[in-house]
Parts: structure tokens; sequence; C-alpha cells
């Protein structure tokens, strides 16, 4: 049983089927994404498929519900944000592998775990805001450290799952010493103290706090897009943005994604889900929903994305990443970043 949870689809995971009466497709969802969000994929797959996704929203904890749960779990399909979630659920081992040529054929190497464990769905790429003033139009990750920032910075907590994966790919390809330089390059340049989140920092260059900062890419789209209210379209207007890149390398980009539970019920049915949640349809619907990269090539981006400019992912495997995150976050105290 799983209580009191809040669903969407036809039915629920507590419907009382008649006897004897054939029971209908239908798949257990678990996510920790906001609702909103997904609800239009959701819906549209029920409509082309007929089957019911029932959706149960867990804010935190993820992970820890279902090891709790057990072989007791309902779960068919976990999905969460950031790559670092997804391998915290590989690793408790409460993903399944999962061989689908569907899959393997939509997303690229890097985005999956090469034993079918875990997919991402859709990406999002750490980006630069700047003062409209600002000239230069490109830069590197490793530049924001440089003295010429001084006073200029602005960034949410370092701790945040966003900077730490940041800081944790930093770490995987300069290493431990290189990149306590940087925090330290970077804590010297902060105009203020690491805090609120990344529409914020777009809100402190309007407001001339700083000069440039760091943010997620799906956060120009709902900002710029008016989503998020009068305020912050005035914030996202007020900013340029560059596409920054690791020196000799690409961009670093996060993820969204799903495994297939260990105890998955209906295997068969979680298996369809993700197949279709890198069809060309559904990666559409992503980029509307939520202003995030298809992982599939050639699947719709927003307009408000491709105004960015082109994204080249750094080739450096999410599962190295996430695995340097608590190296990263250590390095972080060392140097008293959110101090």
């Amino acid at each position: 049983m799983i209580g009191r949870v809040e669903m969407f689809g036809l039915a629920s995971l507590l419907a009382i089927v008649p006897l004897g009466a054939a029971t209908a497709a239908e798949v257990n969802l678990y996510t920790t994404r906001e609702p909103g969000l997904i609800k239009p994929l959701l819906d549209a797959y029920t409509a082309k498929s007929g089957v019911t996704v029932n959706t149960v929203f867990v804010e935190k904890g993820l992970a820890e519900r279902v090891a709790a749960e057990g072989a007791r779990a309902q779960a068919d399909v976990l999905m969460t944000v950031d790559i670092g979630n997804l391998i915290d659920l590989v690793d408790r081992g409460l993903a399944q592998p999962v061989r689908s040529t569907i899959l393997e054929a939509a997303i690229p190497a890097p985005l999956r775990d090469a034993d079918g464990r875990w997919f991402a769905l859709s990406m999002r790429a750490r980006v630069v805001y700047a003062d409209k003033t600002m000239p230069q139009k490109s830069i590197a990750y490793e530049e924001l450290a440089d003295p010429k920032w001084k006073g200029k910075l602005c960034l949410r907590s370092g701790q945040h799952p966003y900077n730490t994966a940041l800081i944790a790919h930093h770490l995987v390809k300069h290493g431990p010493e290189k990149t306590e330089a940087w925090l330290t390059g970077l804590k010297a340049n902060l105009a203020r103290k690491p805090a609120g989140g990344d529409r914020d920092v777009a809100r402190d260059i309007l407001a001339g706090t700083c000069e440039i900062g760091l943010g997620n890419s799906y956060y120009v789209g709902l900002m710029r897009s008016g989503r998020g209210g009068p305020d912050q379209q005035k914030w996202g207007d007020a900013i340029t943005v560059a596409m920054p890149t690791f020196q000799g390398g690409g961009t670093h980009v996060n993820v969204s994604g799903a495994v297939v539970a260990k105890n998955a019920p209906n295997r068969e049915e979680a298996v369809k889900l993700l197949e279709y949640l890198v069809s060309d349809a559904a990666q559409g619907l992503y980029a509307k929903a939520d202003y995030e990269y298809p992982v599939k090539a050639g699947a719709p981006v927003d307009p408000l994305l491709t105004a960015l400019g082109p994204l080249v992912i750094d080739p450096v495997p999410l599962a190295d990443i996430a695995r340097s995150r608590k190296a990263a976050s250590l390095l972080l105290d060392k140097v008293g970043f959110d101090n």
C-alpha cells in the first residue's frame, strides 16, 4: 500500500477492480519532478497509448522511500533531476538493467548507463549570466576565477547540487589542487555571499550588485517567456547569456532522467514509458514545458534556447562527475566558500 499520495492519470493505484474484470494497462511513476512540468508529457502518453500513468510526487527522499518499501514497492519508474540522484538510485540497488534498442538509439552513450540502469531524458546547461554591457560573448569556466572579476561575481550556494556538479566536473578535468585554487579565486571574486537561486543572479545583475554569474539555461527560458511573472521577465531581458566551456572542452550539462525500479510490478510498461519519453514528440514537449534541451539529436529545441547559441557538451562522463560530488563538497568546505 502506498498511502496518501498525489496522483495524476485516470485511475488511482488503489482503485478497486471488480472480480473477474480485465485490468487496464498502467504504470506507476515515482518522481521528484514538479507535477506541472511532467503532467503534459504523461497526459500525452496516456492519450496515445491508453496506459494510465499513476504518478506519486516525492518532494524529497525518493531513494530512501523506495528503499524502505523494498519488495513491497509499487514503483515501476523512478524519475528525478541531477545525475548524482540517478547514480544514487543505482548505487543503492534500486534500479534494474534495461536493454532497449529504442533507448540506445535515441540517447547518446555519455547520457546513459552502459549497463542500462539509468537514462537521461532531458538536459540543462550551466551557463553564464552577464550584464548586457559585457562585450565578451564566450568565456571558459576557468576564467571566472580571474581577478578581473573581483567583486563582480554572483552565485547561489556552492553546496547546491547545480554548483556542486559543476565543481565536480572541474575536479575530474583538473584535479584537486587546481580545483581548490579555482574555488579560492571564485570566492575572492564574489560580490555577495552565495545565496538565493539562479534567477536571483539575474535579478542582482539588473540591480548592479554584480556583473556576471552562473545559472541554468532553462531559467533563461522561464524568465524571458514571462511564465515567472513580469519581474522575472525583466531580469531575463536584462542579461546576456554566454555558453561557457571548459578550456579545450565543452559545456557542463546536468540532466533529468529515470530508472526502471528494481521491483517494478509493471516492467514492460515501464520500459515503454521510457521509450516514449525519448520520442520526437515527447522530447519536443520537454522543450516546450520547461525549456530543457532534448537528449535526442534532431528533436526540437525551444527558440529561447537556440538563441543562446550552439550547445557542445563536454565529453567527461556524467557518472564520473556524479562520483566526484563528495570530493567537490569537501573542497567547498575547505575554502569556506559559502561562509
